[in-house]
């Protein structure tokens, strides 16, 4: 599937990569895209704009193909160097991440902790876990009174654990989650570490933001996670979380117009599809209206008096998504296997695609932020 069933008459812009030439920026228009790089030479620059989806619709430029080509050629297994091809839709922009912000993902996370990363003890595990929190954690506000009390009873029961901190104590867990320029895009490969024995996706939607915190649209996102890794230890989150293709956003960049806000964003509902070459397919959801802290709150989190990004950032808002049905053998849940395609979807944003491969057998990330520079300067841009 190269087309990504985009939402009709949305502000969208993207970044393309144009053979012999270099990254562009391109705007979304009908079935083309329009390069609009000598406009904005960077997507940051049109996130800059005090409202980028006016500025983005009065961008002239020249078309540079249709969307499904371009989209379909970014797949590995059919790309065609002499054509364009789809990149991650940021460049400039801090890509940051926060955890544990729904119910049931808190609760996967205090289970890799306690299995030390062993799949095989999950499930017992999970029992024990449910029995002592008791009650629906989704109508617990983090850093409120009610929060506090539990945490307090839990430490009685020598059952508090760093994961219920962030889930529902006052400050939010905020990582990062790749290097800038590093994300992939639409039908590229995504990595799972070949050490990994326990992993999954994780549908996401990713707020960009602004230099100044102001939220200015959204993608959708894929934070692939290795369960094993930061099951063993928190302090391997960066393992688990930051290796090789192992960020993915897209197709595009959808900004907030009349038609679209961040009230969307909040009753939002992201289907995820599984498919793999054993046969196997796994089907899920995430929905944005379970979210224990506001996406705004989260942001306020990322950047304020004591955190700046100059460029701006995106943030991955976290998912309730956490696989726990058996693929193979009985009470080991979900893993990935190489080949899987995971699709994550959403009629505000469209469809992100990606194939599962091993980090070592990715594409290898080599255009920086030097090259970057460079790039744009020998092209007067900059």
């Amino acid at each position: 599937m190269s087309h990504p069933d985009l939402p009709t008459n949305a502000a969208l812009a993207g970044r393309v990569w144009l053979p012999d030439v270099g990254p562009a920026v391109v705007r979304v228009e009908g079935e083309k895209l329009i390069d609009i790089t000598p406009v904005f030479p960077t997507l940051r620059d049109l996130c800059e704009m005090p409202h980028p989806a006016q500025a983005l619709a009065a961008a002239a430029g020249k078309v540079i193909g249709k969307v499904t080509d371009v989209l379909a050629n970014a797949d590995a297994a059919k790309h065609k160097p002499a054509k364009p091809h789809a990149l991650s839709p940021i460049d400039l922009q801090a890509v940051k991440a926060a955890g544990v912000t729904f119910a049931v993902s808190m609760l996967e996370r205090v289970i890799e902790e306690r299995t030390r990363g062993d799949a095989s003890a999950a499930a017992s595990i999970r029992i024990r876990i449910n029995e002592l929190v008791g009650g629906d954690l989704r109508k617990i506000k983090p850093g409120s009174t009610e929060a506090a009390e539990l945490k307090a009873a839990l430490i009685k029961a020598g059952a508090w654990s760093q994961y219920l901190e962030v889930g529902i104590g006052p400050d939010a867990e905020i990582f990062t989650k790749a290097p800038v320029l590093s994300s992939v895009g639409h039908n590229m490969d995504v990595g799972i570490h070949p050490k990994s024995s326990w992993n999954n996706p994780e549908p996401e939607i990713v707020l960009v933001v602004s230099s100044r915190g102001k939220i200015v649209g959204a993608t959708l996102g894929n934070d692939v996670n290795l369960r094993d890794f930061e099951g063993r230890s928190a302090l391997l989150l960066g393992k688990a979380k930051d290796n090789n293709a192992s960020a993915s956003l897209g197709p595009f960049v959808r900004f907030f117009d009349e038609g679209f806000s961040l009230n969307h964003v909040r009753k939002a509902e992201l289907a995820m599809k599984v498919t793999g070459q054993d046969g196997f397919v796994m089907q899920g959801h995430s929905n944005m209206a379970l979210i224990s802290r506001d996406p705004e709150e989260i942001v306020a989190h990322a950047i304020n008096a004591n955190h700046q990004y100059p460029d701006g950032l995106v943030v991955y808002l976290g998912t309730m998504f956490a696989p726990v049905d058996d693929r193979g053998e009985k009470g080991k849940g979900f893993t990935h296997m190489q080949g899987d395609v995971v699709e994550i979807s959403t009629p505000l944003l469209g469809t992100l695609r990606n194939r599962v491969v091993h980090t070592d057998q990715a594409a290898p990330w080599t255009f920086g932020l030097a090259d970057l520079m460079r790039n744009l300067a020998q092209r007067q841009l900059i």
